[in-house]
């Protein structure tokens, strides 16, 4: 297949690009490489799909609606995932416009170079945050989603809705993913861990919020590449089953679908930072500190739609997945 990937200089859009890529696919590469983080980590993500002969590379921002009209006519890809988008529960608090102008008017430009040229079927990020002030666990995409704690969530879930209205005006086959906390090797530097890793090498104090006690469904990123490609081979159709009188948030008549993707096995933060200071063979300074507005306290993935819609199993363990991404660092970084 062709496969437009956005964000393909991202963290899993380099990942899944390099899958994708291996198995035979052409990949339209998109990504502004902007400067949220370190570009010099986004090059070199990229320099490991550049040498593929079926991969080409276009540097361009999805939120110039003319510039990505002409990229879906050139390249009519015959399936999207679009992974770009502006990042952070805590930088959309200091910086709000920067997720509409992104997470709102850029896939708004998706979706409409979808239509132009008939995609079969769109697959794109969506969040764990939509979750909100929701505290049944574990999270399931048939959960009431209205009340989000962030305006990244807010823009998440938005784009569920975009989706949805896409898929049954236009019939457009679309599936969004919620990804919970994902990370190992070539992750981003927003991220805890990789924060973590910087300033344990360092000799630094690390800022532990909720005193700790946060529980996150930790995903290590080739499971989350695993699952975004069966995800993309099985386009949905609409469910015949599906009733207005009783919605389900998670289906629709339309071909539209929404899935978790996570490793359905929460932990304590404070258990994530023993396997880091295990694989670095040291032990961490820690600030304790209260939650941070925005926050959730905990996140646990119910994927049982996932799995049974396309056999999804994680099988990473997270000391396991921790370890492979401090030797990752240590190797890059050369410390």
């Amino acid at each position: 297949m062709k496969v437009m990937v956005t964000g393909s200089a991202g963290f899993i859009g380099s990942a899944l690009s390099l899958r994708l890529l291996a198995r035979g696919d052409e990949v339209i590469g998109i990504d502004n490489l902007n400067d949220y983080y370190d570009v010099g980590l986004k090059e070199a993500r990229l320099a490991r799909t550049l040498p593929f002969d079926g991969f080409r590379e276009e540097r361009v921002d999805i939120e110039d609606g003319a510039r990505m009209r002409e990229l879906f006519a050139l390249h009519r890809p015959d399936r999207v995932v679009h992974l770009a988008a502006q990042a952070g529960v805590r930088y959309s608090i200091e910086n709000p416009m920067a997720y509409i102008n992104t997470n709102l008017v850029g896939f708004a430009h998706i979706l409409e170079g979808c239509r132009d040229v008939g995609v079969e079927h769109l697959v794109y990020a969506s969040s764990s945050s939509v979750y909100g002030a929701n505290t049944a666990m574990p999270f399931s995409i048939h959960h009431n989603v209205d009340h989000p704690l962030s305006l990244y969530a807010a823009s998440k879930k938005a784009n569920e809705l975009m989706a949805h209205t896409y898929s049954h005006l236009y019939r457009i086959p679309t599936t969004g993913l919620r990804f919970f906390t994902v990370y190992g090797p070539w992750g981003r530097p927003d991220m805890a861990l990789f924060k973590f890793t910087r300033a344990i090498l360092a000799g630094e104090p690390i800022d532990v919020f909720n005193y700790g006690k946060h529980r996150r469904d930790f995903t290590f990123v080739d499971d989350i590449v695993e699952g975004v490609i069966r995800v993309l081979d099985r386009v949905p159709s609409g469910d015949p089953s599906w009733s207005g009188a009783q919605p389900d948030p998670a289906t629709s008549q339309g071909p539209y679908r929404i899935y978790n993707i996570g490793n359905n096995k929460p932990v304590e933060l404070m258990e994530y930072i023993a396997f880091l200071e295990e694989a670095l063979g040291r032990k961490a300074q820690m600030n304790l500190l209260p939650l941070q507005p925005g926050d959730v306290p905990d996140t646990y993935a119910d994927v049982t739609d996932l799995v049974r819609d396309t056999g999804y199993c994680p099988d990473t363990p997270v000391g396991e997945g921790v370890a492979r991404f401090v030797e990752w660092y240590r190797g890059f970084y050369r410390v």
